[in-house]
């Protein structure tokens, strides 16, 4: 999550990854959730070019752990309803009911462009396709007959997907900052991300998204992501953001993500830019939980009194920062009540 060229950045194989996961696994971690890219955002790095296929990577880890939720990230533009369903069945066969669905609608034209595509101008468009999508692959988990669809995107003959997930419909993600993309969120997502750019912005913004999906008579939980540099003192951890996020910026691939960003999302606000390009260099826009644990544990605590019901958490190294921020942060989270003891 942090396009730096240090020498000692995530390497995204499935060696890590499988090391990463068994050890979320043991830790009590609830779940593990990918970025779906198809090509990478260029400079030194080309940042996020080199990463796994994630349904395939969800189904092995699955396959590998005990307790972890994993989560797929699926681009509805790229990849088929009928297949997706029968996927996400088999993962969570795969994972004895513990497999979950992140929707992406799409926003990245350059990765539109690379599989022949064309993004539309317009957010009513993307999520009226992803409307339809999603209403498919639903009524693929839950109709055990076959059945005809005749939509504006799809027209579909005796089509069926057996089996079904073994606990009904699978927990669905989605993040969403367009008013198209939350009104999708809410009609259908169990969770749904926003960034924590401003807490004084979220706390608003969270009561409203809770009450546009109780207006539907739903009930959504909003998360967030963080990014976690977490060490013995302060000064260390500054003098390490200092290191890989300013001094060893990849400044390419920093500038071609915010310019996808804030030309086809609407995710982040454009009125605080120069934060928010400080923030991507550290963990691609993540709400910062930089210090030492104390520091950091209070950090999540205040995105738990905003509102938000969980964060994600990022490191720069994963499988070497991890251990220290689980030996000595979630111990504090415990204590204060907002984490159940690992059992």
């Amino acid at each position: 999550m942090s396009p730096t060229t240090i020498p000692e950045r995530w390497v995204a194989s499935w060696d890590n990854n499988l090391t990463l996961g068994q050890m979320l696994d043991e830790a009590g971690i609830d779940f593990m959730l990918p970025i779906a890219r198809w090509i990478g955002y260029g400079g030194e790095t080309d940042f996020h070019g080199e990463v796994l296929e994630t349904v395939t990577w969800a189904t092995a880890l699955l396959a590998m752990t005990k307790r972890i939720s994993v989560i797929a990230t699926v681009h509805t533009v790229a990849n088929h309803p009928v297949a997706v369903a029968k996927q996400i069945a088999t993962m969570d066969q795969v994972g004895q009911g513990r497999s979950g669905l992140n929707i992406v609608a799409g926003w990245n034209k350059p990765e539109y462009e690379a599989l022949g595509l064309t993004l539309p101008d317009d957010h009513e468009t993307r999520y009226g396709y992803a409307q339809e999508w999603f209403d498919i692959v639903t009524a693929l988990w839950t109709r055990d007959e076959p059945f005809d669809w005749d939509g504006q995107y799809f027209h579909l003959k005796h089509t069926y997907s057996l089996p079904h997930p073994l606990q009904g419909i699978p927990p669905i993600v989605n993040a969403a900052g367009s008013g198209q993309g939350r009104e999708f969120a809410t009609r259908n997502a169990n969770f749904l991300f926003t960034p924590a750019i401003d807490l004084s912005r979220s706390v608003d913004e969270i009561v409203q998204l809770k009450r546009q999906a109780e207006g539907i008579g739903r009930s959504v939980d909003v998360l967030t992501f963080s990014h976690v540099v977490c060490r013995p003192t302060e000064q260390e951890a500054k003098d390490y953001v200092r290191y890989y996020a300013f001094d060893h910026r990849d400044d390419v691939a920093v500038s071609n993500l915010m310019r996808l960003q804030l030309a086809h999302a609407e995710s982040f606000p454009h009125d605080l830019l120069t934060r928010i390009t400080d923030l991507f260099a550290m963990g691609h826009g993540g709400f910062p939980l930089v210090g030492t644990p104390a520091q950091v544990a209070e950090g999540i605590l205040k995105l738990h009194e905003t509102g938000f019901g969980g964060t994600t958490l990022s490191f720069v190294d994963y499988n070497k920062e991890f251990p220290y921020f689980r030996d000595n942060v979630l111990p504090i989270l415990e204590e204060k009540g907002i984490r159940l003891p690992n059992r």
